[in-house]
């Protein structure tokens, strides 16, 4: 899909269900997740999911991809750009890592290139939607120069923090 400095994004692939069962497995990844977060249990789930993530590809613009690190081929987590679920049209960015990836940039590294990514095709803005006790998303969202808009109901069912990005 793209590069970053340390970073390939592409699409996930059917070889990759153990480090994603590995991945949201994890609460303290999955608790931010949607609005009745859930772990995997399984290869079945972690192969399920690796197929709904593979589906939000349909279009190019958009997706759930795995962020790999260069220098050891090792999935960091996730990055996507997607519709916001029941919004109107609007686009969001996000990030899931692995504990073992956390504090060091990636997460900040792999939403830079999918933003640019986005307004490379065309997107007039992006928002990213975090619950307000997120801290480190939350600092993602400020690394990336986002507009805090404040909080809002308006997707997933729950109060988020709503911030947007524009070109």
């Amino acid at each position: 899909m793209f590069t970053t400095n340390r970073l390939t994004i592409r699409q996930w692939q059917p070889e990759d269900r153990e480090r994603a069962l590995d991945i949201y497995s994890r609460w303290e990844v999955t608790q931010w997740l949607g609005r009745d977060p859930r772990t995997l249990e399984n290869l079945t789930d972690a192969e399920a999911a690796i197929e709904r993530f593979r589906s939000r590809s349909a279009d190019p613009r958009f997706g759930t991809w795995a962020a790999e690190r260069k220098d050891t081929g090792v999935v960091a987590g996730s990055v996507l750009l997607i519709p916001i679920p029941d919004g109107d049209g609007e686009v969001e960015v996000g990030w899931h890592l692995h504990p073992d990836s956390w504090g060091q940039g990636y997460a900040t590294e792999a939403a830079q290139g999918a933003v640019a990514k986005g307004f490379a095709d065309g997107l007039a803005e992006i928002h990213a939607v975090v619950r307000p006790d997120n801290r480190p998303s939350l600092a993602v969202c400020h690394r990336l120069g986002m507009t805090a808009l404040g909080r809002t109901t308006r997707w997933y069912g729950m109060e988020l923090e709503e911030f947007r990005l524009t070109p």
